[in-house]
């Protein structure tokens, strides 16, 4: 069992759940996180705390550090010092409309910041690179459900460039430098804690205060909403499963998934597609209130359908997401009235 857990992006949505679960199991974390203002930075400090709280009452190991990890010598010397066993990374410049506005965001984070993971990675002899990738990199494909054999070559978004860069650039050093490392293809993840820029949180939020809330392609649009719980579970066993070569790749079929090099990449996501206007209505009887919908055309860079195939994974790791969107809804709803609406600063 490994010991010394990285956990990039340690302060965001997932970062924090992951963190929460590695210091209840009794891991040493090490957190980082730029806390950059992309949403209000307050709900990251709030996440910190939870987590500070959690690890006093277990009596566990967690430190964390603000630290961008662009900044190749602020990174190296985390490296030097905690010598991690295995490195989550999760750190990114989010969001895929905001690509547009800020590209720079983008390449600086997602790109120079993930070379240099790499780079540290295969310096220190990591066991295990576990990175976060995005059902986004399915881009302009209309094969759904989507699977990892489906083709990503033509992305719709800067953000999904980013993340399939970012599975080519793992794959390089995995080959070269026989670094063991898995991607994992988030499929929109939802739940507590959640991102304010995300759709749960920002309707949730609009129905409350009587707001409208802005509805792209007239509805027109599904996704395979993935419940917080359900990645995790699958992400903690996929940590401590690293990837081996596939010594018959070459014998097989074609699998975009698996390599000669210690390399793999995975869907995480829930196997059932959900409607906008469906994933809405179910929000409207957890709050037995009514949204006030704003119908807008389809959005530049966004993408209309995301379907997860995941059969891979749940052979690889025996876990399949199960958690459906009414008890989803209703567990981020409840979070929300107990805890966001009494923290006004990150609602605006």
């Amino acid at each position: 069992m490994f010991k010394r857990i990285l956990v990039t992006g340690g302060a965001g949505f997932i970062g924090f759940h992951l963190c929460k679960r590695l210091i209840e199991e009794n891991f040493s974390v090490f957190s980082i996180d730029n806390l950059n203002n992309y949403y209000d930075v307050s709900l990251k400090e709030r996440r910190n705390q939870e987590l500070e709280y959690i690890t006093q009452e277990k009596k566990s190991s967690f430190k964390f550090l603000k630290l961008d990890i662009s900044d190749k010598k602020e990174l190296e010397i985390i490296f030097n010092k905690f010598k991690p066993s295995v490195v989550v990374n999760l750190a990114a410049q989010a969001g895929v409309r905001y690509s547009i506005e800020n590209p720079s965001a983008y390449v600086q984070s997602n790109l120079v910041g993930f070379a240099n993971i790499l780079e540290e990675c295969s310096k220190h002899n990591v066991e295990h690179l576990v990175y976060a990738s995005s059902s986004s990199v399915y881009g302009g494909n209309k094969e759904l459900p989507f699977s990892e054999c489906s083709g990503v070559d033509h992305p719709v978004s800067l953000y999904a460039a980013t993340k399939r860069s970012n599975e080519l650039m793992a794959h390089t050093y995995s080959h070269i430098h026989n670094l063991p490392a898995t991607g994992l293809r988030f499929f929109t993840v939802y739940g507590p804690w959640g991102r304010p820029d995300m759709a749960l949180f920002k309707f949730t939020n609009s129905i409350y205060n009587d707001l409208p809330i802005d509805v792209f392609n007239n509805g027109k649009m599904s996704r395979s909403f993935t419940y917080i719980d359900d990645v995790i579970e699958g992400l903690y066993r996929v940590m401590n499963k690293p990837p081996k070569p596939d010594n018959d790749f070459f014998e097989k079929p074609k699998n975009p998934s698996s390599s000669w090099a210690p390399h793999k990449i995975f869907n995480i996501g829930n196997s059932k597609s959900n409607n906008l206007l469906d994933y809405i209505k179910e929000i409207e009887n957890v709050m037995k209130k009514k949204a006030i919908k704003n119908y807008l055309p389809f959005q530049s860079g966004d993408m209309r359908e995301t379907s997860a195939n995941t059969d891979l994974l749940e052979e690889y790791i025996d876990y399949k997401p199960k958690i459906s969107i009414e008890e989803g809804i209703k567990e981020f709803i409840k979070w929300y009235k107990n805890y966001a609406i009494n923290s006004k600063e990150y609602l605006k």
